[in-house]
């Protein structure tokens, strides 16, 4: 099935992962990978009303993009209207603007990209058929923007390798990333701050660890095997549902008194 086949319902794997509170823990791997990219750090920087609280923006962001999977509204003016007026001139000289399909379609990866590690991590290992499943769904979320899908590809292999090649020859280090080190390594807000310093080290992108300078030690690595585990729990929690959008679907679901496929999106994990 091509990428923007199909919608998402509660039959969909990405209705009920996207959703989890978990996929917020793992939210300091994706936003460390997108402020070591000038126009996007650039962006924030002269742009943002909260710069200097960088999570209470994205906790704006993020929540918006997010409400996207869960609706049936066009909502692609809405991200254009919001988005126009982000432009200038990065760090290093080049023009940039919020709106353009690489730059735009990059932020979008880096979060899915984030998703698939929360589920591998958090979850459970998806197969090889269960990793085309949620590619394919996510790209229907990112066709419902309505910005150009040029850069997207077609199939979870090219993904991959997209996103590699793209961390490696687009992000650096520099004055653009240093302001938003310590807010990204020690979060203070949203539910980020919940989440020990030892663990966001130990899961960033190896791209990121590599530019950044961080060296991941064996007391990183046991500091996040043991929050996986404390995190594990959270899916028994009220509020496991952390956006509130996806929270009323899915009580609508239950109230409908259905019940979604046993696929990876609803299978006890």
């Amino acid at each position: 099935m091509a990428p923007g086949v199909g919608d998402l319902d509660r039959g969909s794997m990405l209705w009920h992962v996207l959703a989890d509170r978990r996929y917020l823990f793992v939210l300091p791997r994706a936003v460390c990978l997108l402020m070591l990219h000038p126009g996007i750090a650039a962006g924030i920087t002269e742009h943002a009303l909260m710069r200097d609280r960088i999570w209470l923006h994205k906790k704006r962001t993020v929540t918006q993009a997010v409400n996207y999977v869960y609706t049936g509204v066009d909502l692609s003016p809405q991200m254009r209207f919001s988005h126009e007026h982000v432009k200038g001139v990065d760090s290093v000289g080049r023009k940039y603007h919020a709106l353009n399909p690489d730059t735009f379609h990059f932020q979008h990866a880096a979060y899915v990209e984030s998703l698939f590690v929360m589920v591998n991590t958090f979850i459970r290992p998806l197969d090889r058929d269960e990793h085309e499943q949620l590619y394919r769904e996510c790209c229907v979320w990112y066709r419902r923007y309505g910005i150009s899908s040029r850069s997207m590809p077609p199939n979870w292999p090219e993904f991959v390798e997209y996103f590699e090649n793209h961390c490696r020859t687009e992000l650096f280090a520099g004055a653009h990333f240093e302001p938003y080190r310590e807010q990204i390594f020690a979060p203070a807000d949203w539910w980020m701050r919940a989440v020990p310093h030892r663990a966001i080290r130990a899961l960033q992108h190896p791209h990121a660890r590599e530019l950044t300078g961080v060296t991941v030690t064996a007391a990183d690595r046991r500091s996040l095997w043991r929050f996986i585990q404390v995190a594990r729990l959270s899916a028994l929690a009220p509020r496991h549902h952390w956006n509130a959008r996806a929270r009323a679907a899915l009580r609508s679901d239950r109230e409908d008194g259905t019940r979604s496929p046993r696929s990876a999106s609803s299978r006890s994990m």
